[in-house]
């Protein structure tokens, strides 16, 4: 039986559409996934995201052992930082990918789900000497996520005062009690968010209160379409254990100059002294078809990549998607089909991300592509009544 978070009877109240993903039963969309994702881009939208993996790590040498096994610099972290990581098998491919927390006695791995015991086998089998204790936390904690333009504003209205400025996966205490939780600077859509990390019992009436202030409920299916739009990748879909660390846009969770790491080689080799044959791209389509996960892209009747995620975008007007292609096609612009359930489907390569916000404006700009941008309305009008995309957190 899949599990559920905390919150599930308030997703059963409000009419999400459920679906199973990793093992979760998490609302797909509360009837409106292009009302949800709209909100996240011009307001703020509101995520359960108590699902995701919690992993302890204490002892003296917790720090020390971590910096030789994660790709990002984790010596560096004082109490109230935090990173983006990954951890590599000793070819240089991706384990798993997660966020370091750092506090005073302790450091807490924020995980994708159903990636916990995995990266805690990955991790104890190369523990000899060292003191460090690992501890599965994930039920002590439930994370919800408020992201969008007006995220900060209605966060700070939440907790009754001003946010201290928070580098990304920076975090700070939610009140003096160490045990009331924390609020952390996250980036998960593209968008200014922040992950609130209460005890289970709080979140019921913390959802509440940030739907009372102006969040919106926001299922899985606006979130994979605001996070492809942001280029990010997602562990299962977009990276897995025969990704090598440097094929993936994942440059925020590695260090260069930290020194070693299991599968550190591979990844110094590869940049320095050679290169990779393929890396994920973005793909604009011309139809309003949706490829699938798999679906091979073709130039000149050769096979030179595969598609990984495929959302429609409600940004751009048109359906995107992430794949990997290889590296004598990467130029943005490049025209390649993808063979889809015996149709081909006509698309261009894009530069990543697919969308960024416009800080120096304060405004939200999609990033131009050679194809344009169509009429968003007339976009979802199309593609009414098409299967939903292949969803995986």
């Amino acid at each position: 039986m899949a599990a559920r978070t905390p919150l599930h009877p308030i997703h059963e109240r409000l009419g999400a559409v459920l679906a199973e993903t990793d093992g979760w039963l998490l609302p797909l969309h509360y009837g409106d996934p292009a009302g949800e994702h709209r909100a996240v881009r011009s307001a703020a939208g509101l995520l359960d995201r108590s699902h995701r993996g919690k992993l302890e790590a204490t002892g003296r040498d917790r720090v020390g052992f971590l910096q030789g096994m994660l790709t990002n610099d984790v010596k560096v972290l004082g109490p109230g930082q935090g990173c983006w990581a990954a951890l590599l098998d000793a070819h240089g491919k991706v384990v798993s990918l997660l966020v370091v927390h750092a506090l005073e006695d302790r450091l807490v791995l924020e995980l994708d789900p159903g990636l916990t015991a995995k990266t805690l086998e990955a991790l104890e089998r190369h523990l000899i000497s060292e003191r460090v204790e690992f501890r599965d936390a994930g039920g002590e904690w439930g994370i919800l996520g408020c992201h969008g333009p007006e995220a900060r504003p209605v966060v700070e209205a939440f907790l009754g005062r001003a946010l201290p400025p928070l580098a990304p996966w920076h975090h700070a205490p939610l009140g003096l009690d160490s045990t009331a939780g924390r609020v952390v600077r996250a980036e998960v859509t593209g968008e200014e968010g922040y992950d609130l990390w209460l005890p289970p019992e709080r979140l019921a009436e913390a959802w509440g209160r940030l739907v009372a202030l102006g969040a919106r409920p926001v299922g899985q299916e606006a979130l994979n379409a605001l996070r492809v739009e942001a280029g990010i990748p997602w562990y299962g879909a977009d990276v897995d254990e025969g990704t090598l660390a440097i094929e993936a846009p994942l440059e925020a969770a590695i260090s260069y100059t930290k020194g070693c790491y299991i599968g550190q080689e591979i990844v110094a080799r590869v940049t320095y002294r050679g290169h990779v044959n393929r890396k994920l791209v973005g793909f604009v389509l011309q139809e309003g078809a949706l490829p699938r996960r798999g679906d091979r892209v073709v130039v000149a009747g050769k096979e030179v990549g595969a598609i990984t995620s495929a959302v429609a975008s409600p940004t751009l007007g048109r359906p995107i998607a992430l794949g990997y292609l290889r590296r004598e096609h990467w130029e943005p612009g490049t025209r390649v089909e993808i063979h889809a359930e015996g149709r081909s489907l006509g698309a261009e390569v894009a530069a990543l991300p697919f969308y960024r916000r416009d800080n120096s404006e304060g405004g939200s700009a999609p990033l131009p592509t050679a194809l344009g941008k169509a009429d968003p309305s007339a976009f979802a009008d199309g593609l009414r009544g098409l299967p939903p995309p292949n969803i995986k957190t």
